[in-house]
């Protein structure tokens, strides 16, 4: 394991020693997922600037910084239920309550994995999922170390919910993309919306130019909502593993605040188990008081700054939730709308002491993803709007794409649900180019790449994640 050499303070990030061999994985930690999010800027936020390329719509050089700026404002302000599930999805419990070499090198396994298989399909050209490629070395390092150290292992609930999100979306996003392809061309018939533009001076008129523009403008800032937010749980994941008594709760939430919530369940749960007659729903009521006396005790006396401690205080309020999301979705139990609204209120509030980021953590992820947007676009791009059909792009078929792909994307960041852009947008132009011409205007050659990128994306993520695993717990 890594050794430990003198301790040094990190007064940025709080009172807390990190020794000097960790720290020097701690900030190669750092640097990765800012690279991987760098990347992530590059690879998949050509998908939204293509379009607007190939209809003439915007030069390159003020689609790119245009995207940029907006993937950055859809970090900053999306929120971080999408950050979340990649929390979600790992054995943190597990991985926090052993030394902090362990989480340093599964943090790694993932990071490499994730970097290597995005730039490797991006220097090939070929539009493919950083989302799927993320979620497979997560994966794949959790699965190598449950095997070593037991525990939780992989929560297959949280990855079954992503996996269905990721497969549907583009599923969805091709039949979409298609059907609204297909009202322009045979119901709406415009013949503006419907012209393939020829030569560099044949651009968009001025309302096509605008649409087009600003379904650019929404791709890009839901891309940074759903994309970028996982990047935010990548850094989450990095402070959590080696400073987890500042970073494992949200230490800004009082405990008064904290000790409010819980008595006002109390009371709730105290009025809910004398109307309830159901066995188990009164078994569910008492689990939770139980909880939460547990957590009341232990706030009462427990000093959070404390690794042990925070550590053990987390997987209460975890408990806590898990509860009190059992309560309220049981329909035997009966409360009426002002207790509802108690539980809800206290539910969230409690939510907010394990999901959260610092503002810097944001601003650092949407910095990364805004930057790379702006480098090494073009690969992508040029797929987009030149392989995937076997003519121009058309201003129709650009907005249909981006129209799907924004509402696609914006609806899945509001439920937390990660989707990728590449998948939806890419499907997206395909539908819209076989509805134009039938699977005759599609280019297969390309089509086939992309499908097999995307069918090994997940099990080769999966296996670079376990591999390196296994290389950095035997050596390192």
């Amino acid at each position: 394991m890594l050794h430990e050499l003198s301790a040094i303070t990190l007064p940025l990030l709080g009172e807390v020693n990190l020794t000097g061999g960790i720290l020097f994985v701690f900030f190669l930690c750092l640097l990765a997922v800012v690279g991987f999010e760098f990347v992530n800027g590059f690879h998949d936020t050509a998908n939204a600037v293509a379009t607007v390329i190939y209809t003439k719509a915007l030069k390159p050089v003020y689609a790119i910084p245009w995207s940029g700026t907006f993937n950055f404002l859809g970090v900053f302000l999306g929120g971080v239920a999408v950050a979340m599930s990649v929390l979600k999805l790992l054995p943190i419990d597990s991985i926090m309550a052993l030394p902090i070499s362990v989480g340093a090198c599964f943090v790694i396994s993932v990071l490499l994995a994730s970097i290597i298989w995005n730039l490797g399909t991006w220097y090939l050209g070929i539009p493919c999922s950083s989302s799927h490629t993320l979620y497979g070395g997560l994966i794949g390092a959790s699965l190598a170390f449950t095997w070593f150290y037991g525990g939780a292992g992989v929560n297959w609930d949280k990855a079954k919910e992503i996996g269905l999100s990721l497969i549907l979306s583009p599923i969805f996003g091709f039949g979409a993309a298609a059907l609204l392809m297909w009202l322009v061309k045979d119901v709406i018939k415009s013949k503006a919306l419907l012209h393939i533009p020829k030569g560099e001076d044949d651009r968009p008129p001025i309302l096509v130019r605008l649409l087009l523009i600003t379904t650019c403008t929404l791709v890009s800032f839901f891309h940074g909502s759903n994309d970028g937010q996982k990047g935010v749980g990548l850094l989450m994941l990095i402070l959590i593993c080696f400073l987890p008594a500042k970073f494992a709760v949200n230490h800004n939430i009082s405990n008064d605040k904290m000790m409010l919530s819980l008595n006002n369940t109390e009371q709730v749960l105290t009025r809910a188990n004398a109307t309830t007659v159901d066995t188990a729903s009164k078994s569910e009521i008492l689990a939770l008081t139980s909880a939460i006396d547990k957590t009341k005790a232990q706030l009462m006396i427990t000093n959070t700054k404390d690794t042990v401690k925070t550590y053990k205080f987390r997987k209460q309020i975890k408990s806590v939730m898990k509860g009190l999301t059992a309560v309220i979705g049981d329909k035997n139990i009966k409360v009426d709308d002002k207790d509802q609204a108690t539980l809800k209120a206290a539910s969230k509030n409690l939510n907010d002491v394990t999901d959260f980021a610092p503002i810097w953590v944001i601003a650092t992820i949407s910095i990364s993803l805004g930057l790379g947007t702006m480098i090494g676009w073009k690969r992508i791009v040029v797929t987009i709007g030149e392989k995937i059909g076997n003519e121009h792009l058309s201003y129709a078929q650009g907005a249909s794409a981006e129209i799907v792909a924004a509402s696609t994307i914006g609806i899945s960041s509001s439920l937390g649900l990660p989707v990728s852009t590449t998948h939806v947008l890419s499907s997206g132009i395909a539908g819209s180019m076989m509805a134009s011409g039938g699977t005759s205007n599609l280019n297969s050659g390309t089509l086939k790449s992309i499908g097999m990128a995307w069918i090994l994306t997940l099990p080769v993520a999966m296996l670079l994640g376990m591999l390196f695993f296994v290389i950095f717990h035997l050596f390192v």
